[in-house]
């Protein structure tokens, strides 16, 4: 089904955004399934919308970003979302995994797209 491939994508997404950058060298340790499987919470949220999303959701995304301490893990989290958000046919879902951010209390210093450009994330 292409909602919760894109509520997952769109997910990645965001959470790839938000990472920081250390040094270069460093091997990526994060895998997509890490991913998916750490914001599965999200789908619910991101499918169907609501006033907020579960806390079990927000955790994830903050679990995420705290792991992803290097570029290349960073990297694979915005590569990982975008290829769910891209996966998605239309509708609300980016949108709302967009909003994940600021609904979670988590600042991110890009826009969570289908068109961000994992390889100039940090």
């Amino acid at each position: 089904m292409a909602g919760p491939r894109l509520a997952t994508l769109a997910l990645a997404v965001l959470l790839a955004a938000a990472m920081a950058a250390p040094p270069v060298a460093v091997r990526a340790a994060m895998s997509c399934s890490t991913v998916y499987n750490t914001l599965m919470p999200c789908l619910p949220y991101v499918q169907m919308g609501g006033a907020m999303p579960p806390q079990p959701c927000c955790g994830g995304i903050r679990s995420l970003l705290a792991q992803a301490n290097n570029t290349p893990d960073r990297r694979t989290i915005c590569g990982c979302l975008k290829n769910v958000a891209n996966g998605a046919s239309g509708g609300p879902y980016v949108t709302r995994a967009a909003g994940l951010p600021s609904k979670c209390g988590v600042s991110l210093p890009y826009k969570i797209s289908t068109d961000v450009n994992c390889n100039t994330i940090n």
